[in-house]
C-alpha cells in the first residue's frame, strides 16, 4: 500500500527556522516510491498552508503555499486536506516541529483528536518532555541522576535570591527557559550581573525559570527508537570549540564550527552500555514511544540525565539520523521505521473500546 504521508513543519515557536532545515532533510529522505507526500506548514501566526513546492523557503505568501481546511474523515482514520474544491488525504502525519505549539503534546492532541496516526510520542510523552523541571522531577523519582536545579514561574521573580541560589548551586551555573529547546534562551551564569541580564532573556520566552548546577562532564548523547521493543543507537558526543562557552543556539545553528559533532563517542564499553541503559530507562519513564533524543553529562564519577528531546533535529547536523545511520539504519530506512510505529501505535490504540458495555 502507498501511503499519503503529511509532513507539518514551521510552527508557532522560536525553533520555527531549524524546523524548516529538519523539514527539508525528511522530505529527502522519504521515499517517494512508497509514500505520496504533502507539505503542510504551519505560520508564525498559526495558519495552515500546503507547499505544492519542494521549496522550504518559500514566503507563506508565495503562489505555491496555498490555505487549507483540515477535518477528519469519517471512520476512515484519515486526514482530509481542503483546498478550494480540492480534497487531498493523508494517511499519517509527520510532525517536524520543534518546540512550543509542536513538541509540547498540542499538535499530538490535535491529531489524536482527528483520530491520525502520526510519528513521535504522544500527548502524554510529549507534554511531560517539554518542561525540564516536570521531566527532571520524574526522571529522579525513577533513581535517574540529575543536576542539581531550583524552579521559579514568572510570578514568582521577588523570590528569585541570587546569593541563596548560589550558596545551593555554586558558580557557574546556568538559567533555561523550562520550555523550550534548541538551546534557545540558555545563559551561562558567572556573576550576579549575569544573572539578572540571563533572568530577563529567559522570561522573555517563558514564563518559567530553571536555573541549574553546572555539571562539567562530557557532553553524550543517545538515539532512542521504537514503541515497546526499544533500540538505542552508538553514543555521539558534543564537543563545544573554544569560540562558544557551552553547545548554545549560535554553536547549534549558526556557526558552521562552532562544536564538534563525534561519533560515535569514544568511551569504554561499560560507559556506553550504561548511558544506552540509562537512555531507554529515561524513555519509558517518561512514556515517550516511537523515537526521542536522550542527552547526559558524562564526568568520571557520575552520569547525569541532560534532557530529551521527543522530536529531535533533522537538519544535516542532527545527531539522531546520524546516531541510527551508524548504528546500521539508513536515513531512508530510518524515516520508514518511524511511519511504520506511528501506524502501529495507532492501530493498537483502534483495540481499545471508548463504548461501555452495561450487560
Amino acid at each position: 500500500m502507498r501511503y499519503n504521508l503529511g509532513i507539518v513543519y514551521g510552527g508557532r515557536s522560536t525553533e520555527h527556522e531549524v524546523s524548516l532545515v529538519s523539514a527539508e532533510n525528511v522530505y529527502k529522505a522519504v521515499d517517494k516510491k512508497l509514500y505520496n507526500v504533502s507539505l503542510i506548514k504551519i505560520t508564525k501566526k498559526g495558519d495552515f498552508l500546503l507547499n505544492k513546492s519542494d521549496n522550504f523557503n518559500l514566503k507563506d505568501t508565495a503562489k505555491e503555499m496555498v490555505p487549507i481546511t483540515m477535518f477528519p474523515s469519517k471512520g476512515k482514520n484519515v486526514l482530509d486536506l481542503k483546498t478550494g474544491d480540492k480534497i487531498c488525504r493523508i494517511d499519517v502525519v509527520f510532525p517536524v516541529l520543534h518546540g512550543t505549539y509542536g513538541e509540547d503534546g498540542t499538535i499530538q492532541g490535535f491529531l489524536e483528536m482527528l483520530d491520525v496516526p502520526y510519528v513521535g510520542p504522544g500527548v502524554l510523552g510529549s507534554s511531560v518532555c517539554i518542561n525540564k523541571v516536570v521531566t527532571k522531577k520524574l526522571l529522579n523519582d525513577s533513581g535517574i541522576l540529575s543536576a542539581k536545579y531550583v524552579s521559579f514561574k514568572a510570578h514568582q521573580k521577588k523570590e528569585i535570591n541570587f546569593s541563596e541560589i548560589v550558596k545551593k548551586l555554586k558558580l557557574p551555573l546556568f538559567l533555561k527557559p523550562a520550555n523550550l529547546g534548541s538551546s534557545v534562551g540558555i545563559c551561562k551564569i558567572k556573576d550576579e550581573k549575569d544573572f539578572n541580564k540571563g533572568l530577563r532573556e529567559v522570561f522573555k520566552y517563558d514564563n518559567e525559570v530553571l536555573i541549574e548546577e553546572c555539571i562539567k562532564g562530557r557532553e553524550i548523547e543517545c538515539a532512542v527508537l521504537g514503541n515497546e521493543k526499544l533500540k538505542a543507537s552508538v553514543l555521539g558526543e558534543v564537543i563545544p570549540s573554544g569560540k562558544h562557552d557551552f553547545y548554545d543556539y549560535d554553536a547549534k545553528y549558526k556557526d558552521a564550527e562552532g562544536a564538534i559533532l563525534l561519533a560515535p563517542a569514544k568511551l569504554p564499553k561499560d560507559i556506553v552500555k550504561k548511558v544506552q541503559d540509562l537512555a531507554l530507562r529515561a524513555f519509558v519513564a517518561a512514556r515517550c514511544e516511537g523515537m526521542s533524543r536522550v542527552d547526559f553529562f558524562v564526568t568520571p564519577k557520575d552520569i547525569y540525565f541532560n534532557e530529551i528531546n521527543t522530536i529531535p533535529g533533522f537538519t544535516n547536523i542532527s545527531m539522531y539520523p546520524r546516531l541510527f545511520v551508524l548504528s546500521g539504519i539508513k536515513y531512508v530506512e530510518l524515516v520508514k521505521k518511524l511511519v511504520s510505529l506511528a501506524l502501529e501505535r495507532h492501530k493498537a490504540k483502534q483495540k481499545i473500546s471508548t463504548n461501555r458495555d452495561n450487560k
